[in-house]
C-alpha cells in the first residue's frame, strides 16, 4: 500500500481486545511496508557503521605508506557514504509511508464504526474522546507502527557491528560487545515510571480535549446563562494539569536521554583507555584503535532508536487503548442481515412496545420520557440500543436486512441533528429518491427566513443554495438549524421517516405551518413523529401514547386529550390528578388559532 493508493478498499477487521493487540494487528497488516523499511534501514545503518572501519583502514594505510590500500579505503568509504545516503532517503520514504498508511487505516476503521453505530456512538463514549482518538491519537499510533521497523534495523545493526568488532579486533571487540548490551538495557528500569507518567499525561490531555469540545458545542447556551468564565476557568485548570503532567513526563524522558549520552561516553573512555594500553604494547595497530573508537562513537546513533521505540510505545499505548475501546463497540444487531433485495414497504410495527405506524399515514407518538422517546425512535429505525425483538416493516424484520438496506427504508432524524460546514447545496446533497425537489423540502420546512439569513451572511451570494453554513451551523439559531435538518430529511424521501421532536425549537405559528407542509409533502409515505406538541398532534392521522414502554392508548388528539388523563398530563404539562379545564381550553384554542 502506497500513499497514492489510499483509502484502503477494505481496512480489515481490527483486533480490538486491547491496545497492544491492536498495535500488533496494525503491524501485521503492513508487513510488506515494514519489511521494505527494515531493508532500507539495514542499508543505512550498516553503511554508517562501516565508515569507522573504512577510516581505520585509511589511517593504517597512511601509517604503512601503502597507496593501494589507501585507494581501497577511499573506494570503500565512498561506497559506504553512498549506501548511507541512499538508505536514509528510502528509509525515510518507506517510514513515512508506513506512518501515514497506518494512521489512515485507523481513521477508516473509526469512520466505519461511527457509520455503523450512528447516534448510539456518542451515548457510549463521549464526543470529545472520539475527537481525541481521530486526531492526536492516530498520529501516535502511526508513529509506533512506523518506528518498529527502524528499531529492528538499528538492533540488528548493533549485533552485526559487535560481531564484526569481535572478529576484527577481539581484544577491544569483547569490551564493546559486552558494553553495548548494557547500554541498551540500562534505561529499562526507568521505562515503567516514564510510561506511567506518559499515560497520566495522555489521560489529562484527553480530558482537556473532551472539556474543550463540550464547551465549544455548548457555547451558545453558556453565553445565554453567563457561564463562559466558569467553563473557561475549568479549562484553564485542566490545561494546567496537562502542563504539569507533561513537565513531569519530560523530566523522566530527559533523564533517560542523559543516561543514553553518559553511558556511551563512559564506554568510549574505557575503549580508548584499554586500546591505548594495547597499542603501546604493540598488540593492536593504530588503525584498529581508530576503527574501534569510531565504531563505538557511531553506534550511539542506532542506539538512540532504543529510546525512540520506548517513547513511541509509551505514547501510543494509551492512544491504542482508546482506539480499541471505540472499535470494540458493537451494534445490538448484525450489519449483514440474512435477507437480500429491495427495501420492504408496509406498516411499521414494534412488537416490544406495540407501536404501529400504518403505511402511508402520519403517526404521532407521545412519550412522557424524552430519553425513552429517543431510544424508541432509534429502535423503529433498526438501531436498537439492546438486543430484543426486531421491528417489522411490512412484516419483514429490520434486523434481518443488511444495514444499508434498512437505512434506505427507514430514516431517523434525532432531536439534535448536526449540520456540517459547507454550502447549503452540499448540505442537501444526500442520497435521495429524486422525487422531492430541494426547494419544495425547504418550503415545507418553513426555511424562507433561514435562506434569507444565509444569503445575508454570505457576501456576493445570490442563490441561497450557494450560501455557506458555518461549522455545525453555529451562526444559525436552534430553530433555524432544526428546520434545515428537517428539509434535508424530507429530500431523502425514505419509505419511512421517523422524526424525534422536529419542531421543539420553533414558535407555534411556524410549527403549525411545518406540520401542514410535512403532511402534504409526505402524502402517501409513512411518517412517525415523536412529539408532545398539540399543533403537530392535531394534524396526525393517528396518535399513539406510550407509557412505561408500552402502548396504552391509540386515537386522535382531540379524543385522547379529553378521555386519557396520562395523555393530557404529557400534552398540557399537568399531573394526571389535575383537572384544569382552563389549561385544556387554552390548548384547544391555540390549535384553532393556528389551524
Amino acid at each position: 500500500m502506497q500513499i497514492h493508493d489510499l483509502p484502503y478498499p477494505d481496512p480489515g477487521v481490527p483486533d480490538a481486545r486491547s491496545g497492544p493487540r491492536f498495535l500488533w494487528w496494525l503491524f501485521r497488516n503492513q508487513l510488506g511496508g515494514q519489511l521494505r523499511s527494515l531493508a532500507w534501514g539495514l542499508v543505512h545503518f550498516v553503511s554508517v557503521s562501516a565508515l569507522p572501519f573504512c577510516v581505520g583502514l585509511a589511517v593504517q594505510a597512511v601509517v604503512d605508506r601503502s597507496g593501494s590500500r589507501l585507494a581501497l579505503a577511499g573506494g570503500l568509504l565512498a561506497l559506504a557514504c553512498a549506501g548511507s545516503a541512499i538508505g536514509d532517503t528510502f528509509l525515510h520514504r518507506t517510514a513515512i509511508t508506513n506512518w501515514i498508511t497506518a494512521a489512515a487505516r485507523v481513521q477508516q476503521l473509526l469512520a466505519r464504526k461511527a457509520s455503523s453505530l450512528g447516534s448510539g456512538l456518542t451515548r457510549r463514549v463521549s464526543a470529545g474522546e472520539v475527537v481525541a482518538v481521530s486526531t492526536g491519537d492516530i498520529e501516535k499510533i502511526g508513529w509506533f507502527v512506523e518506528a518498529v521497523s527502524r528499531f529492528t534495523a538499528a538492533a540488528l545493526t548493533v549485533v552485526i557491528v559487535c560481531v564484526g568488532l569481535v572478529v576484527y579486533q577481539p581484544a577491544l571487540g569483547v569490551v564493546v560487545a559486552v558494553g553495548l548490551p548494557v547500554l541498551a538495557v540500562a534505561v529499562l528500569p526507568l521505562l515503567p515510571r516514564a510510561t506511567r507518567r506518559a499515560d497520566f499525561q495522555r489521560e489529562k490531555a484527553g480530558r482537556a480535549t473532551e472539556l474543550a469540545s463540550d464547551t465549544v458545542a455548548g457555547l451558545r447556551v453558556l453565553r445565554g446563562i453567563g457561564g463562559e468564565e466558569l467553563f473557561l476557568d475549568r479549562y484553564r485548570s485542566a490545561s494546567q494539569e496537562v502542563r504539569h503532567a507533561a513537565v513531569r513526563s519530560a523530566r523522566m524522558w530527559s533523564l533517560i536521554s542523559a543516561i543514553q549520552v553518559l553511558l556511551p561516553g563512559l564506554l568510549l573512555i574505557a575503549v580508548v583507555w584499554h586500546g591505548v594500553g594495547l597499542a603501546r604494547e604493540g598488540r593492536i595497530t593504530i588503525g584498529e584503535l581508530v576503527a574501534t573508537y569510531s565504531s563505538v562513537m557511531i553506534l550511539t546513533y542506532p542506539l538512540r532508536h532504543f529510546e525512540e521505540i520506548a517513547m513511541a510505545y509509551s505514547f501510543s499505548r494509551p492512544s491504542a487503548r482508546r482506539a480499541a475501546r471505540v472499535l470494540s463497540l458493537e451494534r445490538a444487531t448484525s450489519e449483514e442481515g440474512s435477507l437480500a433485495g429491495d427495501p420492504p414497504s408496509g406498516d411499521l410495527y414494534d412488537p416490544a412496545t406495540g407501536v404501529l405506524a400504518p403505511s402511508g399515514r402520519l403517526t404521532a407518538v407521545v412519550c412522557g420520557d424524552p430519553d425513552a422517546a429517543g431510544l424508541l425512535a432509534e429502535r423503529l429505525g433498526g438501531h436498537p440500543a439492546e438486543e430484543g425483538t426486531s421491528v417489522l416493516l411490512g412484516g419483514v424484520p429490520l434486523d434481518e436486512l443488511p444495514l444499508p438496506v434498512a437505512r434506505t427504508a427507514v430514516l431517523v432524524q434525532d432531536k439534535d441533528p448536526v449540520l456540517l460546514s459547507g454550502t447549503l447545496r452540499e448540505l442537501l446533497d444526500v442520497p435521495a429518491s429524486g422525487d422531492i425537489d430541494p426547494r419544495e423540502a425547504l418550503t415545507a420546512a418553513q426555511c424562507d427566513d433561514v435562506l434569507a439569513a444565509l444569503v445575508q451572511g454570505s457576501l456576493g451570494t445570490e442563490d441561497p443554495l450557494d450560501a455557506r453554513i458555518t461549522e455545525r451551523g453555529r451562526s444559525l439559531s436552534g430553530g433555524q438549524r432544526q428546520r434545515l435538518a428537517l428539509a434535508r430529511s424530507l429530500i431523502t424521501d425514505p419509505e419511512v421517516l421517523v422524526l424525534d421532536e422536529p419542531t421543539s425549537a420553533v414558535d407555534s405559528h411556524t410549527e403549525a405551518r411545518i406540520a401542514e407542509g410535512v403532511r402534504n409533502l409526505r402524502s402517501g409515505r409513512t411518517t412517525v413523529v415523536f412529539t408532545s406538541s398539540p399543533l403537530l398532534l392535531d394534524r396526525a392521522d393517528r396518535v399513539v401514547l406510550v407509557h412505561e414502554g408500552e402502548v396504552v392508548a391509540v386515537g386522535v388528539h382531540r379524543e385522547l386529550v379529553h378521555k386519557e388523563p396520562r395523555y393530557r398530563a404529557v400534552v398540557t404539562r399537568e399531573t394526571p390528578s389535575t383537572e384544569d379545564d382552563d389549561a385544556l381550553t387554552g390548548v384547544l384554542e391555540e390549535i384553532e388559532e393556528t389551524a
